[in-house]
């Protein structure tokens, strides 16, 4: 089993900045890809951005050059640089984590709150 620990959300204004953490531990052996999702009030969970053992990444259009996904392996952690946030950013962020056996695990989410 691997646990999830987000950290790093918070309130920001339009057009700042905030890095999110996601600290793995347990079997950190077995986990293949890593990604961070959201969910804003009253939708559905979605993909933010997504990055692989070996490292390579995806993003959802709506953040494509704002956002950046990168992963520590020595420090068994997972970030996300968030930049010129606006208020469509405004969500619940989770990490979330695949096995190579295929089984997901995901942390509790950290609330990020861009104000105008």
């Amino acid at each position: 089993q691997v646990n999830l620990v987000e950290s790093g959300g918070g309130l920001v204004q339009t057009g700042g900045s905030l890095r999110l953490s996601c600290a793995a531990s347990g079997a950190i052996f077995s986990i293949n890809a890593m990604g961070w999702y959201r969910q804003a009030p009253g939708k559905q969970r979605e993909l933010v951005a997504l990055i692989t053992s070996g490292g390579a990444t995806n993003y959802a259009d709506s953040v494509k050059g704002r956002f950046t996904i990168s992963r520590d392996n020595a420090k068994n952690t997972l970030y996300l640089q968030m930049n010129s946030l606006n208020s469509e950013d405004t969500a619940v962020y989770f990490c979330k984590s695949t096995s190579i056996f295929k089984r997901d695990s995901w942390g509790q989410g950290t609330q990020v709150t861009v104000s105008s």
